[in-house]
């Protein structure tokens, strides 16, 4: 049977419930004197098995044809309707199969349906097929819940994917735009280093195409990409710039969001090396705590400067794309202490095994 009969489980519970009320009735047939316990119990497991396959299936279709949505007044009807004609039809499958019981093969086996009898037998086939009728729609009403729910789902999570898509895609105009400006600056005081600065670009962007339909990489692979941006930027620093790493072996497995680190990185050559004549050091640290990944990248700055606010484009995007992969797990901080600025990534420490 569709619905209650859709697993295993389902079907033996039905059927389970049908056999109890088979034997309630059998034990009400005994203890009225209409039968001994025996002869009782013969004719009412039986027929109530029979009437579960035959109330089942009409119940679930009936319920199909007439849902809940539709006007009360007419599905009532037609559920009372379709209850008393249940009832009668089961009434005379009870006289049908009590009248097999007493043919001469199997005489010991019938019972006395008397008007009492009959009665209780059809009042009792009515109640079993409205609460066959209840207990489809609630099945129904139950499947359609989880459908829509499992819908709405599905919806956020595209409108997510979508999200996380718009936020990966600013980080390249964004990073394009700052290596145009370097490499327009360098074209006129270095040639050399402008023309080798844009086959790096170019390098940079082809490694991290394969990295656009992935949702999560490897650390390890995210700071190979940090590398390149780094190098780029090194024929425009040369000597100022310096870059120290700290990297776990634990933590460089551990998986993160593509083009994480790099904002940050980017952030630290434009705003701190950048502002600074001697130039500085970039200090990268990953450190796995427990269930946690700790990413911290850490740079020089220019202590006469003002700090800044951590509105740019680098820090929102990175805060946002954590906020929507991980939600209330991951998290983004940045300090400030006289001539250090520091900002830390803390985020749910997944491996390609989990």
């Amino acid at each position: 049977m569709p619905g209650l009969f859709a697993s295993r489980r389902g079907a033996l519970v039905y059927l389970a419930l049908w056999l109890t009320l088979g034997l309630m009735l059998g034990g009400v047939i005994a203890l009225a004197d209409a039968a001994p316990l025996p002869n009782a119990l013969l004719f009412a497991v039986p027929l109530n098995l029979m009437y579960a396959f035959v109330a089942g299936f009409s119940a679930y279709y009936l319920c199909r044809a007439y849902p809940l949505g539709r006007a009360p007044l007419p599905l009532l009807c037609v559920l009372a309707v379709a209850a008393a004609v249940a009832g009668l039809l089961w009434l005379g499958l009870a006289q049908l199969w009590n009248a097999l019981c007493l043919l001469p093969a199997m005489s010991w086996a019938g019972i006395v349906i008397g008007p009492q009898l009959a009665a209780l037998v059809a009042a009792l086939g009515m109640l079993l097929y409205g609460l066959a009728t209840a207990i489809h729609y609630l099945v129904i009403e139950f499947v359609r819940a989880q459908t829509a729910e499992q819908g709405a789902l599905a919806a956020r999570l595209a409108a997510q994917e979508a999200e996380l898509r718009m936020l990966r895609t600013q980080i390249d105009p964004h990073f394009l735009f700052n290596s145009l400006n370097s490499i327009s600056a360098l074209s006129t005081q270095d040639p050399p280093a402008a023309r080798s600065m844009t086959l790096e670009l170019a390098s940079f962007f082809r490694h991290s195409l394969g990295m656009d339909a992935q949702r999560k990489v490897a650390l390890e692979r995210e700071l190979a990409l940090v590398r390149h941006f780094l190098a780029i930027e090194r024929q425009r620093f040369g000597a100022r710039l310096a870059v120290r790493e700290d990297i776990a072996p634990d933590a460089a497995c551990c998986l993160v969001p593509p083009m994480i680190v790099q904002p940050l990185v980017e952030n630290a050559v434009k705003h701190g090396i950048g502002q600074l004549p001697e130039g500085g050091v970039i200090m990268l640290t990953a450190r796995r705590a427990g269930s946690l990944l700790r990413i911290r990248v850490e740079n020089d700055v220019d202590a006469s400067l003002p700090a800044a606010r951590g509105n740019g484009v680098g820090l929102a995007n990175v805060r946002q794309r954590l906020a929507g992969l991980y939600g209330h797990e991951a998290s983004i901080h940045w300090s400030r202490r006289d001539d250090r600025f520091g900002v830390e990534l803390s985020m749910p420490a997944e491996t390609s095994g989990d």
